[in-house]
């Protein structure tokens, strides 16, 4: 299906993953293993970089595999065994742009940290996929979390578990909890909130006063995503600023 990129990316490894039969074949212990990273790296942008496309074109309800594949030219089989599910794909392809668009800042003081990310976040949904991408993103982790929170990108059962243990608790005790940094791996959030979490350590070590990770969240970021949501105008500096001055209203010294 995917015809000669396959055959030449798998020339470039003899025990590439792609290869017929040679995922299940059992290495030497005395072989090294491979680094991670360089063919590997370069696979996972080719996937993520068609699943971005296929969003933008046909929305994200239920993109299949295969399609993904074909776009990518990537193997099914390796993307399965990478990821399992398209939602899986979604969840990585948001944390991927979470990370190389919305870089935390370091200003020197808190309210130019949060104006410099509220203005990098605006800038990011402005994008022409962002609502799009959005959205699925929403999908997918609404029924990552029905499934366990075991079908990311590298999943990790123990962080689904983590998740259900506070599932039932009351808010207050969900946001002491994901302020604490205990935020499952799984989530989409995950290494944002622990970027974000260092930013506002790094702001109370300085004297300034403490805001908690769901003070931004819900001041900042849910406004925004809000109005790309539903596509409501009005995202400037002057709106960006507003938002910052009344989060940091809730601050604690």
């Amino acid at each position: 299906m995917t015809g000669k990129r396959d055959v030449t990316e798998n020339q470039g490894d003899a025990g590439d993953e792609h290869g017929p039969g040679r995922g299940n074949r059992a290495e030497p212990e005395s072989r090294p293993r491979r680094r991670t990273g360089g063919r590997s790296a370069r696979v996972r942008e080719a996937v993520l970089k068609a699943t971005a496309e296929l969003i933008a074109e046909q929305g994200h309800e239920r993109i299949p595999i295969a399609e993904i594949a074909e776009r990518s030219g990537v193997h099914q089989t390796s993307i399965y065994r990478r990821w399992r599910t398209t939602n899986a794909i979604v969840l990585d392809l948001s944390q991927e742009r979470l990370t190389s668009m919305w870089a935390v800042p370091d200003t020197g003081s808190l309210r130019g940290d949060l104006l410099a990310y509220a203005k990098r976040a605006a800038a990011a949904m402005a994008e022409p996929d962002a609502a799009v991408l959005l959205r699925a993103l929403i999908a997918g982790a609404a029924e990552d979390a029905g499934a366990g929170g075991d079908a990311g990108a590298g999943g990790d059962a123990g962080a689904g578990g983590d998740a259900a243990a506070v599932a039932d608790a009351d808010a207050e005790s969900v946001a002491a909890y994901v302020d604490a940094g205990n935020i499952p791996a799984t989530h989409p959030l995950a290494e944002r909130g622990q970027d974000l979490l260092e930013m506002l350590d790094r702001a109370a070590s300085r004297g300034e006063p403490r805001l908690r990770l769901f003070d931004v969240l819900d001041g900042i970021l849910a406004p925004i995503y809000l109005r790309t949501l539903f596509r409501i105008p009005g995202i400037d500096d002057a709106y960006l600023a507003s938002l910052v001055d009344n989060c940091l209203g809730h601050a604690t010294t």
